[in-house]
């Protein structure tokens, strides 16, 4: 599947946002985002005006996108399957999202960015309730576990983010088990209280709703 592969500090001033895609270097000095925040180009000290109507509409979606890391006839899909539940759309869409497999094994800590745990997912790292799951948009459902494969424990990346997994903060909705490289699905994801970043998914549904 095509992926975005240029610098990812460059998307987040896209979006006037830390979209979160470089793990420990977004919280550093080192951050492009805290140097030079706006957007990037020629011209990107000019662009101070927000968005309205449809450009603020589209914007929100591919922020949402490259947050998570999904392309669009990914997410195209996601939202008619929220369109199809019960519930505030909006809502639902970022609960899907948030229930995907690299997206939690990014918030138990096992990874220090989406993309390292989308390759730890796609590489074989991770068991769902003691299966391996190598398919990073597998959306994991309330009381699973999920925990990185024994022989992968010793991998420097994933021992050095869970260290760092408490200082960046678990979600209520997820329990961290460190000294078992294990975390549980509590319960499913609430907007208020376990979706922190600045979305407004309200313009998203509106832009496709047309």
């Amino acid at each position: 599947m095509a992926r975005y592969t240029g610098p990812a500090c460059k998307l987040c001033r896209r979006e006037g946002m830390k979209l979160f895609l470089k793990g420990e270097r977004c919280f550093k000095d080192k951050c492009a985002f805290d140097r030079r925040p706006f957007p990037p180009g020629q011209h990107g000290r000019m662009r101070n005006k927000p968005p309205i109507g449809y450009a603020a509409q589209l914007r929100e979606k591919e922020k949402v996108k490259r947050i998570y890391g999904v392309l669009e006839k990914q997410f195209r899909k996601y939202y008619e399957i929220a369109t199809r539940k019960r519930g505030v759309t909006g809502e639902i869409l970022l609960q899907l999202l948030e229930r995907r497999l690299d997206n939690v094994v990014y918030r138990l800590g096992f990874a220090t960015s989406r993309r390292q745990a989308r390759q730890l997912v796609n590489h074989g790292h991770i068991l769902v309730d003691g299966k391996k799951v190598d398919i990073a948009s597998y959306l994991v459902k309330e009381g699973q576990s999920i925990e990185v494969k024994e022989k992968s424990r010793k991998i420097p990346t994933i021992e050095e983010s869970i260290k760092t997994a408490k200082g960046r903060g678990i979600p209520e909705w997820l329990e961290l088990k460190p000294e078992e490289f294990k975390g549980v699905v509590k319960s499913l994801p609430d907007r208020s209280r376990d979706i922190t970043l600045e979305i407004n998914e309200q313009l998203i549904i509106e832009l496709y709703s047309k």
